[in-house]
């Protein structure tokens, strides 16, 4: 028989299929350039986060941040390969050079909560970038995206077998960040059709 946090933990693996597959497209076609310095970050963070909640007994809750890790390290490579948005700044480079810093901190740390916070500073801190850009180029990036991510870290938060400061603050943080994301372009989008 089917657990609600087992169906929520599958629920939330299908948004994360959902919310990925458009975007590789959008990706493919030229419709979506991310932003290259948040993906590197988020593929690596991304993968020691779900080993943490793993570890912790994450259950359910830490599948779909595995597939999401996967799938990261697949949207990292792709852009790589591809005609990738160049136009960083000083400030992205800054981000950029404090999330990689922050990174080999989880190693250092023998405490779990500490290592997945350190972890999610370093993720939250490659949002900068991508924030940056939705505001000036809120066209070369997708609004469904973020906004499917969003709920599917909240269905995560739902499916988790075990609640902890460890086990949570990582999935809360990137739904909310998410959310930000959605409503930069929103507003922008909005704005840019307003004054059009």
């Amino acid at each position: 028989m089917i657990s609600l946090k087992m169906a929520m933990g599958l629920l939330a693996i299908v948004l994360t299929w959902l919310a990925f597959i458009p975007y590789y497209k959008d990706i493919l076609r030229g419709n979506t350039q991310p932003h290259l310095f948040s993906w590197v970050i988020w593929a690596f963070t991304t993968w020691l986060v779900f080993v943490a909640q793993w570890l912790e007994q994450g259950g359910w809750g830490a599948y779909p941040i595995g597939v999401s890790a996967l799938l990261s390290t697949g949207i990292m490579i792709l852009i790589v390969r591809s005609e990738f948005d160049k136009s960083i700044t000083k400030m992205d480079w800054v981000f950029f050079t404090l999330a990689l810093a922050s990174i080999p901190l989880w190693w250092i740390t023998e405490d779990p909560a500490a290592s997945v916070a350190v972890l999610t500073l370093a993720d939250l801190l490659g949002f900068a970038p991508t924030l940056r850009k939705a505001y000036q180029q809120p066209e070369k990036e997708n609004v469904v995206f973020y906004l499917l991510f969003s709920v599917r870290n909240f269905l995560s938060l739902l499916a988790l077998e075990s609640y902890s400061f460890t086990t949570v603050i990582f999935p809360a943080s990137i739904g909310a960040a998410c959310l930000v994301v959605v409503a930069i372009l929103v507003s922008k989008k909005y704005r840019n059709k307003s004054t059009a």
